[in-house]
């Protein structure tokens, strides 16, 4: 057999083969059958040598045809091959843009920083600032600087987490008031949101880490009836029009006169029931007139200037407003009871 017998003989074996490659696999193997270092076709360039000068131009040129032939066969339907590929990938990940979107699942905000916020809105567009200040406190700033006596029963270690003989973790926020009042000159208007500690057990109504904001008015002629007014406000708006205030006398060391404050019961309205004890109202703060010892250890002077403090507890706000019956809950990250403040 002639090598141009040869050359029809790969030609026809090619294109049998040819018409059974489908996929990129069978074509690769066809391209290394005969176009690969020992294809066919290489060896029949092998063959060249052996044949009449005369003769190989032609059969040369013939080699070259069957050569570009193969190639662009095996080009063409790989080429083919990748476009189905592609439309088959296209189809298979269309997306049908009249259908809904995949909701998106949203947290919700916890109950203490929604009554924060409100309660930080309500005194802000009353003229009041906030101010800040750090947890660990020393004793001068947690008790001696607010009035209280070295024998008092709040600093005793059953009542406060004491770091070592002179720090401590704040037991209310009020320490931020008499920082406030050593740096800044009165009219001072401000209140102090955060957290702060005891040495309590937890349980339903008790907590060792709670959170807290109280307020601090300094400025000349401030008078309790000024107190008044600005809790009656923020009762008014944190528990609604329909909720009466009133002022009983109390006593603290850091305020004369001092007062606690009582809110109509939010589950009777005022008529009774288990959670006020039978008596219509509902404890939610302590206040009173700036101690005039309070006022000169900041090196304010009595005689001139006059103020209002008042403290809450924020973990005790949210209860009520909510009508949560276990502080714990507050604590325990149960999506199921976080999820109802969406």
């Amino acid at each position: 057999m002639n090598i141009e017998e040869t050359i029809n003989e790969v030609k026809e074996e090619f294109q049998e083969m040819f018409a059974e490659a489908h996929d990129s696999e069978s074509l690769e193997k066809l391209r290394i059958r005969f176009l690969g270092k020992n294809g066919r076709v290489k060896k029949l360039y092998g063959k060249m040598g052996s044949i009449p000068d005369e003769s190989k131009p032609v059969l040369g040129k013939e080699l070259n045809k069957l050569k570009q032939q193969i190639t662009r066969q095996l080009e063409v339907r790989q080429e083919k091959i990748e476009e189905e590929k592609k439309k088959q990938q296209l189809e298979e990940e269309r997306i049908d843009v009249t259908l809904p979107g995949t909701r998106i699942k949203t947290g919700s905000q916890h109950p203490l920083s929604l009554v924060t916020e409100e309660l930080e809105d309500i005194f802000i567009s009353m003229g009041f600032k906030i101010a800040e200040g750090p947890e660990v406190e020393d004793e001068y700033y947690n008790f001696k600087a607010l009035n209280i006596p070295e024998d008092h029963p709040a600093r005793d270690l059953q009542d406060t987490l004491y770091l070592d003989d002179l720090y401590l973790l704040r037991t209310h926020t009020s320490p931020v008031q008499v920082r406030t009042m050593e740096k800044t000159k009165p009219p001072i208007k401000i209140i102090a949101p955060g957290r702060v500690y005891r040495a309590d057990e937890l349980d339903a109504s008790h907590s060792p880490v709670f959170h807290q904001l109280e307020g601090l008015v300094v400025d000349d002629k401030i008078t309790f009836g000024d107190l008044k007014g600005t809790i009656s406000i923020m009762v008014e708006q944190i528990f609604g029009e329909e909720h009466s205030v009133r002022f009983r006398p109390s006593y603290f060391p850091f305020t004369e006169p001092s007062a606690e404050v009582d809110v109509s019961c939010i589950v009777c309205e005022g008529k009774g029931c288990s959670l006020c004890s039978r008596t219509g109202w509902l404890e939610i703060m302590g206040s009173g007139m700036v101690h005039p010892k309070v006022l000169s250890m900041s090196d304010i002077d009595p005689r001139s200037y006059s103020g209002f403090a008042f403290g809450m507890g924020i973990d005790r706000i949210a209860l009520l407003k909510y009508g949560i019956d276990d502080i714990r809950l507050l604590q325990e990250n149960d999506r199921r009871f976080l999820q109802q403040f969406k």
